[in-house]
């Protein structure tokens, strides 16, 4: 195995080298999380929520960034709905009507949430308007009062159009912000939703770099409320990418070489298979200004003492269902959350995945502390690859996801975003760092909140490799070293949804022509 210092992990290490419990911490919680991004964030967490594919969240994304204006902002973003067809006519995937959709500002020691944002869908199965302007044809998209593409959200061709309530929960006080706001139709394909791709190729555009510069089915739905947030909802492409299938083979070897040599790194080939090439998710997010946010102490991972907040999303369902009226209780049952990547997929056991996603970070310390103390994958890793990682009394584990929310310090400027100058995909490691209020250099990206393209899976192997001295570094990867598609360098972060008629799997051909 080829091992090299990565000079770049040097800003760190003065630190973490007077703080050696904390870098054992980071060490072992990126190893951690490093497994289990071979199945993604969280598209496969737990067995009752796979059944619910509408309610399933599968990433959040949390970063601060600057307005045009000057203004300090946190930006968070969340995934739903895994593995989204953008092929999938005639319904196409819509948010569900009965459920509620949260993004939560928490305490980042404790985990009780503090804000929270709950976004409220409408009729998914409208049979009259306003939302369905032709119960007479068969298109959602394509046909309403007239025939043709779609020019403008909403319009006479857009025959379905889902819209959207947004309130705020501090304490016992909701307010709501904002009413009748437009999901964007999804990307049919060039000849109903041209504005989301090239003429010519018929594929998807994205890398927006401003407001201006989306294509107009965003801009039109992407809204300043008078609360001084941002907000959006609607299809996008899924942003996250890793060898899913070869890692849960029992770890492939091919995630770590498919050129026949080791000599040139540990999963840094490139052409690896990407299990999430070509599929879109539904997608939710809130422009925060910092003003209108706490700044709480805590101490993160690879950063000295911090201040700043706690992230992380939920969905509910009503508690009661009458069928065929569809008529729903008033009281709400959580049924999925997410924070940090890979915790209930890869450290909580099958026995206690569903009662993970019933409940609220501030219990994880009674309950849940024992999977992270206890990480049974590196129990896996050393069956398969005969390490001798330490699987019992991880207390740097349970320091990073107990309770399991994303912190994000806000007392640094805006973190660079994949396109930027300086940005790496490996943050730290990849000597993407950011000063924070005090000077300290920080990871700009994951564990200091979480950007589109931060390649939490390579992050993670290499601290498995690497941890817990990080005397030497052995940077290992699954040979996906991006997303098969440009993220936006503005808000929403997330790239522009695959079209119907132009999307491209990965697969083993793909993977087999680079080999052959």
């Amino acid at each position: 195995m080829k091992t090299h210092s990565t000079p770049s992990l040097g800003l760190l290490r003065p630190w973490l080298k007077t703080r050696p419990g904390r870098l054992l911490a980071v060490a072992t919680t990126l190893l951690t999380l490093g497994m289990p991004q071979a199945q993604a964030s969280s598209h496969s967490d737990a067995p009752l929520i796979k059944q619910d594919p509408q309610v399933n969240l599968t990433d959040v994304y949390a970063f601060v960034r600057q307005r045009p204006s000057g203004e300090k902002v946190l930006v968070v973003e969340v995934s739903v709905r895994p593995f989204s067809e953008p092929g999938d006519g005639v319904i196409y995937d819509r948010f569900a009507d009965d459920a509620l959709y949260c993004i939560h500002i928490a305490h980042p020691v404790t985990g009780v949430t503090i804000q929270r944002y709950n976004f409220r869908f409408s009729d998914m199965n409208p049979v009259k308007g306003p939302s369905l302007k032709n119960p007479d044809t068969i298109l959602s998209y394509g046909r309403g009062t007239e025939v043709g593409p779609i020019l403008n959200v909403g319009d006479a061709r857009q025959n379905y159009t889902q819209t959207y309530t947004i309130s705020r929960n501090v304490g016992e006080r909701v307010t709501t912000l904002g009413r009748n706001l437009m999901v964007p139709p999804p990307n049919v394909g060039a000849r109903t939703t041209p504005a989301y791709n090239d003429a010519e190729t018929g594929r998807a555009i994205s890398g927006a770099t401003s407001r201006e510069t989306l294509d107009s089915y965003t801009q039109e739905t992407t809204y300043d409320l008078p609360s001084g947030v941002t907000v959006f909802a609607g299809p996008r492409e899924d942003g996250f990418y890793a060898d899913t299938a070869g890692i849960f083979d029992l770890l492939d070897s091919r995630i770590l070489d498919n050129t026949g040599s080791l000599a040139d790194g540990l999963g840094q080939d490139g052409n690896g298979v990407d299990g999430f090439k070509g599929f879109n998710v539904l997608h939710y997010g809130i422009v925060i200004p910092l003003s209108q946010l706490p700044s709480i102490a805590y101490t993160g991972a690879l950063q000295p003492a911090a201040t700043g907040v706690g992230v992380f999303a939920s969905v509910r369902r009503p508690q009661a269902i009458l069928y065929p009226s569809r008529t729903s209780s008033s009281a709400f049952v959580q049924v999925n959350r997410l924070g940090n990547p890979l915790f209930n997929e890869v450290l909580v056991s099958l026995g206690s995945k569903d009662l993970y996603n019933r409940t609220l970070p501030n219990t994880d310390k009674s309950t849940f502390a024992r999977f992270a103390e206890n990480p049974e994958v590196a129990v896996l890793i050393n069956t398969v690859f005969g390490t001798g990682f330490a699987t019992t009394g991880r207390a740097d584990l349970r320091a990073v996801y107990i309770p399991d929310v994303i912190r994000v310090n806000t007392t640094t400027g805006p973190v660079r975003v994949a396109g930027d100058e300086g940005y790496s995909r490996l943050s730290f490691i990849g000597g993407d760092t950011i000063a924070d209020g005090n000077g300290n250099m920080i990871p700009s990206g994951w564990p200091n909140g979480r950007r589109f393209g931060d390649d939490v899976v390579d992050i993670a192997l290499t601290a498995v490799a690497s941890g817990p001295t990080f005397e030497t570094i052995t940077v290992v990867g699954d040979n996906i070293p991006s997303n098969d598609q440009v993220y936006n360098r503005t808000f929403p972060y997330a790239a522009t949804p695959h079209a119907g008629t132009r999307n491209e799997k990965d697969s083993m051909r793909i993977w087999k022509a680079a080999t052959d």
